[in-house]
């Protein structure tokens, strides 16, 4: 176990750094000349040559990287060209607002589909089933950027209960926070709710016509014993995959919700990064979502180890 579990880590660390160098390289091949925009059209070309050497602009790129790789191994995500303030800081203030939204998305996500989905495949066929295909059809279609309109306007315009926008920070109360959040987690969940209402639903069914399912029933066990004693925990594997893509996904494609509800979160910190050719705030953030999808998937593959002992024997 422990060989595996080094080998698995051996794959991870070799992964992250494949993938910041490309991050790197291609934030590098961007247009747009991060001192020009600094100091604009008006600056002359001795001023633009001093910008760029107190930036470090003028280095190669494969020294530039290693400057930077070395800033990111040792905490030092170096220093926003547009805030003029440590990336690291600005990274956890907008993270503060961007986790708990996704982990409520997943929670909610979690909390409808899972229930629907193995209650449809349990009475495929019948007003369970029907209900579960219709969300998940409707949930799908919908984007969150319009779910999130719909409920501005009928939960704060017309039925005035909710805010419609913005963040009062973690320092005005727990509950005027989380209340700011409710509706942007409800507009992230519901196309994820569809997506695995129709996970959980097929893998509830395929596991049903496996042997031991059948044997379990075939030794007199009740219905309701059969299903959540043998075939749900069997069906988790591809319902915990999900679940960590869903997790990942809300974290990094929050930009349009967190805009419509104008949240000062992590997707809305890269948008601006990006248009104010901020590229060392891109790259840190790129680098952060890239890193929580490499570890989500390194969790969610340990999961399976614990779940099947078929698994720890086949590794």
């Amino acid at each position: 176990m422990i060989a595996l579990l080094a080998r698995r880590l051996s794959g991870l660390l070799v992964t992250l750094l494949i993938v910041s160098l490309l991050i790197f390289a291609v934030m590098d091949l961007l247009p747009g000349d991060p001192a020009s925009i600094m100091l604009g059209t008006s600056a002359s070309p001795e001023t633009l040559a001093a910008l760029h050497h107190d930036l470090g602009l003028d280095q190669p790129l494969i020294l530039r990287y290693g400057q930077w790789l070395a800033g990111v191994v040792s905490g030092n995500l170096g220093q926003s060209y547009t805030y003029g303030v440590p990336v690291a800081g600005l990274i956890v203030e907008r993270l503060a607002v961007t986790l708990p939204l996704a982990l409520m998305a997943v929670v909610l996500s979690v909390m409808i589909a899972v229930p629907l989905g193995v209650l449809a495949a349990s009475r495929r066929g019948g007003i369970f089933d029907i209900i579960a295909t219709l969300f998940s059809q409707i949930s799908i279609a919908v984007p969150a950027f319009w779910v999130a309109l719909l409920l501005i306007i009928l939960f704060s315009t017309m039925l005035g209960l909710m805010p419609a926008g913005g963040f009062p920070g973690w320092s005005a109360g727990v509950l005027p926070a989380l209340q700011a959040l409710v509706m942007p987690a409800v507009a992230l969940a519901m196309p994820q709710a569809g997506v695995l209402t129709r996970v959980a639903r097929s893998a509830v069914l395929d596991t049903m016509h496996e042997d031991f399912a059948r044997t379990a029933v075939a030794k007199g066990l009740s219905r309701s014993a059969v299903l959540w004693r043998h075939i749900v925990p069997n069906a988790l594997i591809p319902i915990l995959t999900m679940i960590g893509l869903q997790f990942t996904f809300l974290i990094a494609g929050a930009v349009l919700v967190e805009n419509v509800f104008n949240l000062p979160g992590l997707g809305r910190l890269a948008l601006q990064a990006l248009s104010q050719r901020d590229i060392i705030v891109m790259q840190d953030v790129v680098l952060f979502f890239a890193a929580l999808v490499i570890v989500m998937n390194f969790i969610v593959d340990l999961s399976y180890l614990a779940i099947d002992p078929r698994m720890r024997k086949a590794a």
